[in-house]
């Protein structure tokens, strides 16, 4: 492994610490909080290992709670079958935070410690896990080189190789030598496969997505919020998840400016006290804060409902007429898999071309890209009193999902699991 490389992140490391301490990252963000969970981590995976893990571990790696939408049907599965304990780490605080404590999921979740060598050898010999799996796009080349030495057999579950991926160019060298520790890539299209050909690898299934597993399950899931409810019985809710930043803000609050009939059910990505005062400033009506509110609250004057707590939205679309889902401005759009196995029509930011599902959608007519404000009420208005076209977008949207479930058991067959 290049020397360079571990170098960097030693480096960065260290200087992420000295800003924390000179009180330079912001308190409470995402950055200090990974800063924190990196902290002692060694002591808490013994622990974890020790109280939790009693039978031969799995280890299951995802960068952050959306990702983790891959892995949850995948992990049900293997709970089933009774045989595994799995040990659940995560790049981003979103995913520790929202699972650890809950052995429900998984036996134990704690942050990835940074891609060294000594960590990885040093988590993979605490572990020994007798698989590996990693969700996406997680190639950290020291983790994967260790894996590769102890001749652990590893998987990609929902890969997705781009032409324009750093693997393929030649500045990607340190990842590309990495990746002949997967034992099986499992792609979400012919396209991945054949860009993984051309680096030498044909050890790779193209299999479905099992995202849509996940949205199914969780759609036929009894779920209720009295407080929802109570809000949406005032008129048709537009949802608005994963929120993610000013772009998704001033789409989302110009339309509901545009439409004061309609009730805006808002599911920011992330939370902190300031985030959310900022946001109630972008919106003419009147808006609170889920937890300011109970079942007996009136609602009759109130136009919007901030969600301000984490782990509900794949629940709360099931209360809802439209979607938009946000993070659409970055390269990384947040899961409309979640807002479809509800048969809504949903809207999302124009940076979509590392994903497939909302590219797919487009081409289904239920799914829309947008721009703006004026992209997103254009398409809102033609659908806002349309029922029968809403009718026609839900039974395109079942369709879609009824063809695309069912990857879990291909992906198990294949883990030999």
């Amino acid at each position: 492994m290049s020397t360079l490389y571990n170098i960097f992140w030693q480096i960065l490391f260290t200087g992420l610490k000295f800003l924390n301490c000179c009180c330079l990252i912001g308190k409470g963000s995402k950055l200090q909080r990974f800063i924190y969970g990196q902290k002692d981590i060694f002591k808490r995976i013994e622990l974890a290992l020790e109280e939790q893990c009693k039978k031969p571990v799995i280890w299951i790696h995802a960068s952050s709670l959306g990702e983790f939408g891959v892995a949850r049907p995948i992990v049900k599965s293997i709970r089933e079958k009774g045989d595994y304990s799995i040990f659940l780490t995560f790049f981003s605080p979103t995913g520790v935070e929202a699972l650890e404590g809950n052995r429900s999921v998984v036996d134990a979740v704690e942050y990835l410690p940074i891609d060294t060598r000594q960590n990885a050898r040093k988590l993979i010999n605490t572990i020994k896990p007798v698989k590996a799996i990693f969700i996406i796009s997680e190639f950290w080349p020291n983790y994967l080189e260790e894996l590769r030495r102890q001749n652990i057999k590893t998987y990609l579950i929902s890969g997705l190789i781009k032409p324009n991926s750093a693997i393929l160019k030649w500045y990607g060298g340190i990842i590309r030598n990495s990746l002949s520790a997967f034992t099986r890539f499992m792609v979400l299209n012919e396209e991945s496969k054949q860009n993984l050909a051309t680096i030498g690898f044909t050890n790779v299934s193209v299999v479905g997505d099992p995202l849509f597993d996940n949205a199914a399950v969780v759609a036929k899931t009894p779920y209720r919020s009295k407080i929802v409810e109570a809000f949406a019985s005032h008129g048709d809710v537009f949802i608005a998840g994963s929120i993610s930043d000013k772009n998704d803000l001033a789409l989302i609050s110009g339309l509901a400016n545009m439409h004061c009939d309609v009730r805006f059910l808002v599911v920011p990505h992330e939370i902190n006290e300031e985030r959310l005062n900022n946001m109630k400033n972008y919106f003419e009506g009147k808006a609170v804060c889920y937890h300011k509110c109970n079942e007996n609250t009136d609602f009759s004057d109130i136009q919007i409902l901030i969600v301000d707590f984490v782990g509900a939205l794949a629940y709360l679309y099931r209360y809802a007429k439209w979607a938009y889902v946000g993070g659409g401005f970055t390269p990384y759009l947040h899961s409309v898999i979640e807002a479809t196995v509800y048969g809504l029509p949903v809207a999302f930011g124009p940076k979509i071309h590392r994903k497939i599902t909302p590219q797919q959608m487009i081409k289904l007519g239920i799914g829309c890209k947008v721009a703006n404000t004026d992209d997103l009420n254009k398409w809102f208005s033609s659908l806002k009193d349309n029922q029968a076209e809403l009718e026609a977008i839900k039974e395109k949207a079942d369709a879609y999902i009824r063809q695309n479930i069912g990857a879990t058991d291909e992906i198990m067959s294949l883990m030999e699991i």
